[in-house]
This record gives C-alpha cells, structure tokens and sequence, in this order.
C-alpha cells in the first residue's frame, strides 16, 4: 500500500515537475516572441521617425533647390529683358544710321549745287560794282544777295559736318551695342545652362521625397502641414496689411478681374484634395516661364519661399482682400513693392514639389479663402 502510494507520489511529482518545465520553456518562448515583436515595433517606430527626419531634410533641400532655380531664372528674365532693350536699341541706330546717311547726301547735293553756282557766276568785284552801278538800291540788293548766298553755303558746310560727326557716332555706338549684345546672349547661355543644372538637381530630390511620401496617411499629413504653413503666412500677411495705407479693395471688381495668367483651369476652387481637404484656391496650368500679372493694384506684403506652394507672392489690396500667387518659377518683386494692375509679378514655375507648371492662386477677404471665379472672369 505504501508502495503503490509512493509511485503514484513519484508519479504526480514527475508530471508536475514536467509541467513545469514545460510551462517554463512555453513561457520563455512567448517571451522570447514579445521581445521579437517589441524590437521590430521599435525598429518599426524608429523607421519612421527616420523617414520623417528624411523628409525633413529632402524639403530643406526642395527649398534650397528651388531657391537656387528662382535665382537663376530671375537672372535668365533680366537678360532676357536685356537682350530686348539692347536689340531695340541696335534697331535704333541702325534707323538713325540711315536717315543721317540720306541727310548726308541731300545735303552734300545742295552744297554740290550751291558751289556749281557761284561757279558759273564767276568772281565778282564788289567795289567796281558799286563804281560802275548808278543806282545805289540795285547795288545793295546784288550785295545782300551774294551775302545771302553766302550764308547758305557756310551753312549747309556746317550742316554737312555736323552730319557727318552724328553718323560716326552712331556707327561707333552701333560696334559697343553689338559687342554688349554679344556678351548678353553668351551670358543668357551660361545662365541657361545654370538653370538646367538647377532643374536636373531639384528634380533628383523631388523624386526621393516622393518616396517619402509613398502612403495616404503621409501625403495627407503632408498637405496638412504646408495648409498651416500657408495659414501661418496669411496671418502674418494680415497684419502686415493693416499697417498698409487705405486701398480700394476688390468689393467692385467682381466678375471683372482679368485671371494672373493665361491657362487651363486643372483645379478648382473647393474641389477635394485628399481627405478633407479641399482646394481653398485655383490651379491654372500653363507653360513655365510665363509671365504671372497681378490681378489688381496693391501692396507687395509677402514673397519668399513656403512649404508645399512653392515661391509665393502675396499682395494686399486693401479692405482686407488680399491675392496669392504660387508656385512660381521666381519672382520679380520684393515686400514693400507698389505694384499696378497687369504688371508682372513672378514667372509660372512648378516650385513647392510640382511635378508639371503651373500657378496656384487664391483671393482672400480678412483671412478667408474665397472662389477666384467670382471676381476673374
């Protein structure tokens, strides 16, 4: 009986003991596992934390690549305007150079005719001919004739001269406007093929932050963030307006505005973007390089750089209305500028992480974003 009890005892205590063991190892295991699963959730959080940093660094480097191509256009724009002066300037002197030479030679004529004249007179002795006239009034007009013609002849030398003094000058100002208008176009060139280098560079880190941005929670985060950045920026503007002298707004020209550039309308005003955002302005596609026109008379209140928009420039119109303009190539007016209805502004670009050009442009009355269509016709 003691016996039977002491292996069933054994018994017990070999199955617990086994148990155990195994309750241990299994244990051991899930820890085992959750260790596993906590690294890889770390690894997983560290992940995106680095490509949150990543996409940090790629935007600092969109801007300063967009920056860089701003930089270049605006100097591309200026001897483009340069080129235009100078060739109108070369158009002018070739015009003056012709109607000088034809001056030249109507008044070389006249003189060949006057000198062919007092040729065929002949010499005169004027005191015989005061001894031998009897009338003294027939005298005097041969005099004041002879000094009449006289003058004429002194003249047209001097006029000859004077001619031929203006025709040498321009023909030297002919030779320093071509040799500048060669060195602008050589210049041109050059900053072309910086404006290039520029594009190739900015588009190399457009495509790695478009890896960064692979999934629609990181796309609309995205979008989020330049949406503050650009509220941040109208309420700065806002205040800056307030200090602006007193303008006439925008109340009266609904429906009369003419739009800042000439495109196709790709994105309208309220249309979604992602998520629940929508577009507070109007996209107008359009060829890069083309010239944005405010749309109304104001005050340059902002013109830098902004995440997601790209170069952006914003006017104030008073009243509390205020225009928009992104997405620009560059632009041609600074803060504080005074700026007239029509007048170029910026140049249609694709900064702000586009990939095809474009403008982005918003109206705003006190900070709120309101139909563009409702004031450009």
């Amino acid at each position: 009986m003691i016996t039977r009890l002491f292996v069933k005892a054994s018994i017990l205590a070999g199955f617990l003991i086994f148990s155990f063991v195994a309750t241990s190892a299994d244990l051991s295991s899930r820890q085992s596992a959750l260790k596993s699963i906590q690294a890889q959730i770390n690894q997983q959080q560290n992940s995106l934390k680095d490509t949150a940093k990543q996409r940090e660094k790629l935007n600092s480097l969109l801007k300063s690549d967009e920056q860089a191509i701003a930089k270049a256009a605006q100097k591309v724009n200026q001897s483009q305007n340069q080129l235009s002066a100078v060739n109108l300037k070369v158009k002018e002197l070739d015009k003056q150079q012709v109607n000088l030479a034809e001056l030249k030679l109507s008044q070389q004529d006249t003189l060949s005719k006057q000198l062919s004249s007092a040729y065929l007179a002949g010499n005169h002795d004027y005191t015989k001919m005061m001894l031998n006239q009897q009338n003294p009034a027939t005298v005097e007009r041969m005099l004041a004739y002879y000094q009449y013609l006289n003058n004429a002849r002194i003249k047209a030398i001097q006029q000859l001269k004077q001619t031929s003094i203006d025709l040498n000058k321009i023909k030297q100002q002919q030779v320093t406007t071509q040799q500048k208008l060669n060195a602008l176009v050589i210049d041109q060139k050059q900053q072309a093929q910086q404006l290039t280098k520029e594009q190739s560079q900015r588009q190399q880190t457009l495509t790695q932050l478009q890896r960064t941005l692979s999934t629609k929670g990181a796309k609309l985060e995205q979008l989020q963030i330049e949406e503050a950045s650009l509220k941040r920026i109208v309420q700065q503007a806002m205040i800056a307006a307030k200090a602006n002298p007193t303008m006439d707004g925008l109340v009266s020209q609904k429906a009369k505005l003419k739009w800042p550039t000439k495109g196709r309308l790709s994105k309208r005003f309220g249309s979604s973007r992602s998520g629940q955002i929508v577009w507070k302005g109007a996209v107008l596609a359009a060829p890069e390089g083309q010239d944005i026109h405010a749309v109304a008379s104001g005050k340059v209140i902002y013109a830098d750089w902004l995440r997601g928009f790209g170069m952006v420039l914003v006017i104030d119109h008073g009243k509390g209305y205020m225009s928009l303009y992104g997405h620009a190539q560059t632009l041609l007016r600074q803060p504080g500028d005074m700026v007239k209805s029509g007048e170029s502004i910026a140049l249609v670009g694709r900064s702000g992480g586009q990939s095809e050009p474009g403008l982005y442009f918003e109206i705003r009355n006190k900070g709120k974003a309101v139909d563009p269509a409702y004031y450009c016709r």
